[in-house]
């Protein structure tokens, strides 16, 4: 081959080779855009509503921090924004909202639609029952979930496990807890099944909403209060308006809280899209007990070394006998109605095992440790 027809021969081959890499060029960029034509993914947005303050710690950032992994799970695809309550809806009628459609979404607590249904209640705390990390394995491998979307069905309300505070604490006091005496009378805020409890034992149960919280307790309107835990309790003040503060938190050993969707809503998004809203809830529901886990000691710590606040456990007596009425309390509500004794039944089941293996792992390792 003369030197002239070598040179075209190499011209030509780079010729061919720049075809190829144009040719790859174009298409890998069919494959990341619509083609020419195509119209553009279709995009939501929706209005998410709390029982919360506005990104109150814990409670209230977990809906600011589903918003953004979905849009960022999304592509801006789905885009939710979150209201504090008061600010679309009062925060005891989040699940009136999503259920008529007025918004698409709500973040709030089971507990609080115990008249609408009596077995709500079981799907965010039950008194002296599973922690957080047993109430979890119930609801994603114990059927709980399963059985909490049968309850919400007929209001065409899909929902889903949101949060957890982990062990509460009993809550604040104007007055000394020394013996059951003392119960009867007391006015507290205690909302679900552990209001049912304290009511038996002579307490009158209220129900108020967190930012109702700390003046009802300053002005006497309540004799005590319970809400969370040190976080949270050390950012409403409360500790400025009530002396004794007690623990265990007999009736909220680990209180879930929910996300829920309207059904139609959930139902009209690509499936994609409603695998997102499913996978972000389960990442915030375990985010959220990890800041509490994470926070909560040092709340503790700020409110006794700072504000010299004095926590007490409440007296065995007192804890036999909310323990007795707990029993009675959940025996009156199987008997009462059928879905709360289906409900029940499927937590006490796996309540009754979980508990056997826990004796033995974690139970006794937090007393040897």
């Amino acid at each position: 081959m003369t030197n002239k027809n070598r040179l075209i021969a190499t011209a030509l081959t780079l010729v061919s080779l720049l075809a190829l890499t144009a040719c790859g060029n174009n298409a890998e960029q069919a494959t990341s855009s619509p083609s020419a034509g195509q119209p553009p993914q279709e995009t939501f947005e929706w209005k998410l509503v709390t029982s919360w303050p506005k990104n109150f710690p814990g409670l209230g950032q977990g809906p600011e921090t589903f918003s953004r992994y979905v849009e960022e799970m999304s592509g801006g695809r789905l885009k939710v924004k979150v209201y504090g309550a008061g600010e679309l809806v009062p925060g005891f009628e989040v699940f009136d909202a999503v259920r008529l459609g007025t918004v698409e979404m709500g973040h709030s607590g089971a507990y609080y639609w115990k008249g609408k249904m009596p077995a709500a209640p079981i799907f965010s705390a039950i008194p002296f029952g599973m922690n957080s990390q047993e109430m979890n394995g119930w609801l994603h491998y114990g059927g709980g979930l399963e059985l909490w979307q049968e309850l919400y069905k007929p209001f065409g309300v899909i929902p889903f496990s949101g949060g957890n505070s982990g062990v509460q604490m009993a809550g604040w006091f104007k007055k000394e807890i020394n013996s059951v005496e003392d119960l009867k009378g007391l006015k507290m805020r205690i909302p679900g099944l552990g209001g049912e409890v304290l009511q038996k034992l002579g307490g009158l149960p209220v129900t108020l909403t967190g930012g109702e919280l700390f003046t009802s307790l300053q002005t006497g309107a309540i004799d005590a209060t319970e809400w969370v835990g040190p976080y949270n309790d050390l950012a409403f003040g409360l500790y400025k308006a009530a002396d004794f503060y007690y623990y265990p938190g007999w009736h909220e050993p680990g209180t879930a809280l929910e996300f829920i969707v309207n059904e139609k809503v959930f139902n009209a998004l690509p499936k994609d899209l409603q695998s997102i809203v499913k996978v972000a809830t389960r990442a915030v529901n375990q985010d959220m007990l990890d800041e509490y886990t994470a926070r909560n000691n040092n709340a503790m710590e700020k409110l006794i070394e700072e504000h010299g606040v004095e926590m007490r456990p409440l007296p065995d007596d007192v804890m036999q006998a909310l323990k007795q009425a707990t029993e009675e309390v959940i025996a009156e509500q199987k008997a009462a109605d059928p879905m709360f004794e289906k409900v029940m039944t499927s937590y006490q089941d796996f309540y009754n095992k979980i508990k056997k293996y826990h004796r033995v792992s974690e139970q006794e390792y937090y007393l040897k440790r």
